[in-house]
């Protein structure tokens, strides 16, 4: 085994790693958004495949990576623990930093859908108490209809790309080739991934260097540290004037977690699931069931104040993003505490 690295180097390391974010998220944005110009396609559609998919690229690796090596608590924690810091941590930082415009078919539909998702899950992680067997997991039967679910959600964001384009406005020239813009994505991902890798060893150098448990590492360090990407391109989303992008990179990215990643995950080996991990993925869903509450309750208020003309019809505000910022700060104590 290597020895420790010294502090000073994994703070570098870390620094490094938060320098690849920024500037990978700064590219995936531009190129993502000129991308959907050049295709005639919304952002909304671009943030729920291309922008979701590649910013879920870490998550995909580290589940792989653990299911084959058998280390079940960091695969299915980092999955549960992801999609809580990208609802909780990502939207909560970005909306207490710019309120989010938010698409009437994202509230009905693409929010939903995450709501089941995790819905599913916690059926099917769950045979203990469900079917009554002995014990629990996510067996290859399970990671099938999984990835089935995930064919009708990509079914379905090809459905809504002519709808969405119909709403939006006409094509204004556009200076970046669409060759060009790939090349861009691509750059900007390859740059989330390095930045994010470097940042996850970082973290899990210092927290295993403390003595936690793998299922807390799981849950917090490599959680959080594979959602950087997710929360550095949805924060340049954000400053950038692309909400579409930036919620739509949350939301895709929480699904593509579940029906995705998971699905494979388990197919390569079946996954044991803990009862005490129940806790945190009713979290997962407490945290989806909250976003679309808060976002609902946000649009009855615009009906009934309508005097208050700049408020869209749906909109993540500063104080909602703090409530979901503070729901995260308490559910990582929870962890802590936990042990």
């Amino acid at each position: 085994m290597l020895p420790p690295m010294p502090i000073p180097f994994t703070l570098l390391l870390f620094a490094v790693g938060v320098y690849f974010l920024i500037k990978g998220a700064d590219w995936l944005v531009e190129g993502a958004s000129s991308m959907a110009k050049r295709l005639n396609v919304s952002d909304l559609v671009i943030g729920l495949t291309v922008v979701s998919f590649g910013t879920s690229a870490p998550e995909l690796i580290v589940n792989i990576l653990a299911s084959v090596n058998g280390s079940v608590d960091i695969a299915i924690g980092n999955i549960l623990g992801s999609n809580i810091s990208n609802t909780l941590l990502i939207l909560g930082a970005t909306a207490l930093i710019t309120p989010l415009a938010i698409q009437r078919s994202t509230v009905l539909k693409e929010i939903p859908f995450s709501i089941l998702a995790a819905g599913v899950l916690f059926i099917m992680a769950n045979d203990a108490i469900v079917d009554g067997y002995q014990t629990s997991e996510l067996g290859k039967g399970d990671g099938i209809v999984l990835l089935g679910f995930f064919v009708i959600f990509i079914y379905y964001t090809f459905g809504i790309r002519k709808t969405d384009t119909k709403k939006h406005e006409p094509r204004t020239k556009v200076a970046m080739s669409l060759r060009k813009a790939m090349w861009l994505v691509l750059i900007g991902l390859l740059g989330l991934s390095a930045g994010g890798k470097l940042c996850v060893d970082a973290a899990q150098e210092i927290a295993i260097s403390i003595g936690v448990s793998e299922a807390l590492v799981g849950l917090t360090a490599v959680a959080i540290g594979t959602s950087l990407p997710e929360l550095t391109a949805s924060l340049m989303a954000a400053l950038k004037n692309k909400p579409d992008i930036s919620v739509g990179n949350i939301v895709g990215s929480n699904i593509f977690n579940i029906f995705w990643i998971l699905g494979i995950s388990s197919i390569i080996k079946p996954l044991p699931f803990r009862p005490i991990m129940n806790v945190d993925l009713l979290v997962v869903l407490f945290s989806a069931l909250l976003l679309f509450v808060m976002i609902h309750n946000g649009h009855v208020h615009h009906r009934i104040l309508l005097w208050w003309r700049q408020k869209k019809d749906y909109v993540l505000n500063r104080w909602e993003g703090g409530v979901l910022f503070a729901s995260y700060i308490a559910y990582i104590a929870f962890v802590a505490w936990r042990g």
